[in-house]
């Protein structure tokens, strides 16, 4: 593909204008002001805070009515009835545990937050106009302008993505093999033998605020991430944990089809033969096979689950079918 064709598909996706002033021969005038929140009157750093929690009561509150109406029983991964006998804590507990997480984790957000430097705009063209001005011309400038608003914020992103999962899998990986952590700490989720969403981020308030609250906050400070790309981090993690946790295997869930480390094989981790297994959280499965503490009769796993869900599927169908000529 040309490089001319490149500029007109790309410049009919990006403001003439600003592509316009990037290749002026006149350095294009920078009026600095604040940059404007996504909301208008709510700060993105408070919408960074805000959006991970709504974002997870919501999936969550769909999976629940999933489970509640039995809506996609032919889809789970383990039978109704395992949830309740199996878990040894409480949905109560659990739902006041989450919230008690949700609470530090923005508290700690918040406190942070005032220490957010004041976000600018209005030099961004002058500033690509230097760039433009040090690249060979038949790099087209629509490349350079995408390179500096979306690519550069999409490498940070995947780049968190990758600092998260190495905290999470390590901090993971230890708890599991020291025994007083393990016993203080780590036991509480695993009293979710059968993960469900909300219960996500059931933990030890000590674990959670250390594996998740600072993960990703790590990430985001390290690589200095904007309040925008924070909001999408945030979200689009407590997004994928919830899912991980789901008891779902979704054939169009993008969470799942995507990324390698999806709701099957985490929840293999919470079962008594996987629980030395599938350390890696959220995003991928790098460290497990570094490590050789991945599954691998994952496919074998899978097909047994498929099979009791199947038949306990057509009970399901059968015992609804019954009741409904009863009425």
């Amino acid at each position: 593909m040309s490089s001319s064709l490149v500029q007109s598909l790309l410049g009919a996706v990006f403001p003439t204008s600003d592509l316009e002033a990037i290749d002026s021969p006149i350095k294009p005038f920078s009026h600095i002001t604040v940059k404007p929140d996504l909301i208008p009157g709510y700060r993105d750093s408070y919408v960074a805070l805000a959006a991970p929690v709504i974002a997870y009561w919501t999936y969550s509150i769909f999976f629940h009515i999933v489970d509640e109406y039995k809506l996609l029983e032919k889809y789970r991964i383990h039978p109704s009835e395992e949830q309740l006998s199996k878990n040894r804590v409480t949905q109560a507990v659990v739902l006041r545990d989450v919230l008690f997480q949700h609470f530090i984790q923005s508290l700690t957000g918040y406190y942070v937050a005032k220490f957010d430097p004041i976000f600018t705009t209005g030099y961004e063209n002058a500033y690509l106009w230097q760039i433009r001005q040090s690249l060979p011309g038949f790099i087209p400038t629509v490349l350079i302008y995408a390179g500096y608003w979306y690519f550069s914020s999409l490498a940070k992103i995947v780049v968190a993505f990758v600092i998260i999962d190495t905290w999470q899998f390590f901090l993971h990986k230890t708890m599991h093999e020291n025994k007083w952590l393990y016993r203080h700490f780590h036991a509480r989720h695993h009293q979710l033998y059968v993960p469900y969403a909300f219960g996500a981020l059931f933990n030890n308030p000590v674990e959670g605020f250390l594996l998740d609250t600072c993960g990703t906050g790590l990430a985001a400070i390290s690589l200095g991430l904007s309040p925008r790309e924070t909001i999408f981090l945030y979200t689009f993690s407590t997004l994928k944990t919830v899912d991980d946790h789901c008891g779902y295997q979704l054939p169009w869930d993008l969470f799942q089809y995507v990324f390698p480390n999806n709701s099957i094989y985490h929840d293999i981790h919470h079962q008594m033969f996987g629980i030395k297994y599938n350390f890696s959280q959220p995003f991928f499965v790098v460290w497990d096979r570094w490590f050789n503490t991945t599954y691998h009769d994952i496919d074998n796993y899978k097909n047994k689950q498929q099979e009791i869900t199947v038949a306990k599927y057509r009970q399901f169908l059968k015992e609804r079918k019954e009741r409904n000529k009863k009425e």
